[in-house]
């Protein structure tokens, strides 16, 4: 049975959501800011939620319709036939947004919505009352420019959240983020792969998981299991393609460091989660004392500090400059850096070669991305 999904992620993301939908064998159907909606079947949640390295969440979209007035929201909802989803005994909270439309008031979007609900499986299953102790389906609501969307979240905890990662450093990387810098870097085997910055190590993390094709949902469970709808052998199964999928003689190295000794352990502790721990060489080093090995070619992908969570502006702007010197001894090296810092390139001491907006949870970066040797802009 066809029907339509809807993937979000942060905002910038869209582009490498899409290609991932792609690689899945499933077609496109649209694209805007934070979602990409797709057309799949129901086995296709299980292969979203459990592959897909850049998505938030994945949910069926149930409806779309105009809804100008909380009467044409009352409305459309109730036309939807929850029934086919929700059992007498489930649960079915409501949360959602409302962006550039006439109904902007979430909770009221939400009283009316849940009423709506209500109303129609009360007329299906002849009760008033529903104890929603059963199945949970989180119902999603986006109201954009009139028009409402009604969805069921598949993923629950959000899919940034691998399960690899119980304890992170004190300014932590969203692991979809990661995932997202360390695909624009395009990593290879041949390559070698390095975080001078790493924290908690998920940009490494999640470069190696890329390296050896390993699902980034492997190692956790989603909401949509508990669908009676969706048959576990189709969980079973989608796990069992990812896993056998798994380069398991992957040739790659990626490299850790930080200057901070007392986390290279939890670096460690991360990558056995994930179970790239034998691909990676976890170290302490300063990055301003960085040395490139002799006859390596390499990638450096990192997230210094902005100077807002860590160091003062004063010091993020002088170890920026120390980067600068020291990243130059690295060409032909590429270089991938991320950060909020709005005059960045100045006290780096070279213009980037490309420059791509994203968002740190609510923090709006720039990905600086330098790809051509040394020579290039200044």
């Amino acid at each position: 049975m066809k029907m339509e999904l809807v993937a979000t992620c942060l905002f910038g993301l869209e582009k490498l959501l899409g290609e991932e939908i792609d690689a899945l064998g499933l077609k496109r159907l649209d694209t805007m800011d934070g979602r990409v909606t797709f057309e799949g079947e129901l086995a296709d949640v299980a292969h979203a939620n459990i592959g897909l390295r850049c998505a938030e969440h994945v949910f069926i979209k149930l409806a779309a319709f105009p809804a100008t007035s909380f009467t044409e929201l009352f409305d459309g909802v109730k036309a939807i036939a929850w029934e086919n989803w929700i059992g007498r005994e489930d649960a079915f909270p409501v949360k959602g947004h409302a962006i550039k439309s006439k109904l902007y008031s979430v909770p009221d979007c939400q009283s009316i919505i849940k009423k709506a609900v209500v109303e129609r499986l009360s007329a299906h299953y002849g009760i008033r009352w529903f104890a929603e102790s059963g199945v949970k389906y989180q119902i999603e609501f986006f109201i954009f420019k009139d028009v409402a969307c009604l969805m069921l979240d598949t993923s629950g905890i959000p899919l940034h959240k691998r399960g690899y990662r119980p304890a992170a450093g004190p300014a932590p990387l969203r692991e979809t983020l990661a995932a997202a810098l360390a695909l624009t870097s395009r990593p290879r085997e041949d390559v070698l792969f390095w975080d001078p910055m790493c924290g908690s190590g998920t940009i490494a993390i999640e470069a190696a998981m890329i390296l050896e094709n390993r699902a980034p949902g492997l190692g956790r469970s989603f909401a949509a299991e508990a669908f009676p709808q969706i048959p576990p052998q189709m969980w079973q199964e989608a796990r069992e393609r990812a896993q056998s999928e798994i380069k398991t003689d992957a040739a790659y190295e990626v490299y850790a460091s930080d200057i901070d000794e007392d986390i290279l352990d939890t670096v460690y502790e991360n990558a056995l989660r994930a179970g790239v721990e034998e691909h990676l060489n976890i170290f302490q080093a300063d990055v301003r004392d960085l040395k490139k090995p002799e006859g390596r070619r390499g990638t450096i992908v990192c997230n210094p500090p902005y100077g807002e969570r860590l160091m003062t502006p004063a010091e993020a702007e002088e170890l920026y400059r120390d980067m600068g010197r020291v990243f130059a001894t690295l060409s032909p090296w590429q270089i991938y850096i991320i950060t909020s810092h709005p005059k960045f390139e100045h006290f780096y001491g070279r213009r980037a070669d490309k420059i791509r907006k994203l968002y740190n949870g609510m923090i709006p970066c720039n990905l600086y991305q330098y790809f051509k040797p040394n020579g290039g802009k200044r």
